[in-house]
């Protein structure tokens, strides 16, 4: 038993060492690809770009989308986590109560899909990128590791398959239909919304007006 307890302390030591170490590189060098992107199997098509080069309004419309919190949070929304774990109860198709920052955390580090092991590296993670990186560069990493089409990933790499120009010259609309698609990217259209999709769109862009107003998204600023 002791030395089964050593062992165990041993891997625990190196992980979360090498999350430390990973974590800390991350702040400075763009993640070169992710789990997500080799187990997809549809390719990968991405650029990078600082987050001085990505639309203002893309920012805008991702923090309407999916995170009205995000400068205010330590990285968890309890309110958001405990309505999704209340709707998830009552049953139908399974929905999370994630941020910005957990998405990211997941999306760099981790894999797609559920599962309470996953879900508790994705806390560390959070934590970690929370207090290491820090909102700006969460934001940045975030924008350029979401997937934002098939084998797309990224504002950039998503501006230029959808709109033919770069990211750095979003519109309104542009912008509120990618952040429309991006929960599922696979499936809805960002150059021709219909349905919910579009919306939802519709719906984003009436709310970037009060993510300005009220400055929703003025950490990454700062």
């Amino acid at each position: 038993m002791v030395r089964l307890l050593k062992i165990l302390a041993k891997i625990v030591l190196w992980f979360v060492g090498l999350s430390l170490a990973f974590v800390l590189i991350f702040k400075f060098v763009p993640p070169p690809v992710t789990a997500t992107m080799v187990m997809n199997g549809d390719g990968i098509t991405k650029d990078w770009e600082s987050l001085s080069n990505i639309d203002r309004n893309l920012v805008s419309a991702v923090v309407a989308a999916e995170d009205g919190k995000f400068c205010t949070h330590d990285g968890f929304d309890v309110e958001a986590i405990e309505k999704a774990i209340e709707r998830n109860a009552r049953g139908g198709r399974i929905r999370g109560g994630s941020t910005i920052s957990q998405q990211t955390a997941k999306n760099v580090f981790l894999w797609q899909g559920g599962g309470y092991v996953r879900k508790g590296f994705e806390a560390w993670f959070t934590f970690l990128i929370e207090k290491i990186w820090g909102k700006r560069r969460i934001m940045e990493v975030y924008l350029n590791v979401a997937e934002t089409g098939i084998g797309t990933y990224g504002a950039e790499a998503g501006s230029q398959r959808y709109f033919g120009h770069s990211a750095s010259r979003l519109s309104k609309s542009e912008a509120s239909r990618m952040a429309a698609a991006l929960p599922l990217p696979q499936k809805r259209s960002v150059t021709n919304p219909t349905g919910f999709t579009r919306r939802y769109g519709n719906m984003i862009a009436a709310r970037m007006g009060v993510v300005r107003r009220d400055g929703l998204e003025a950490c990454v600023y700062d």
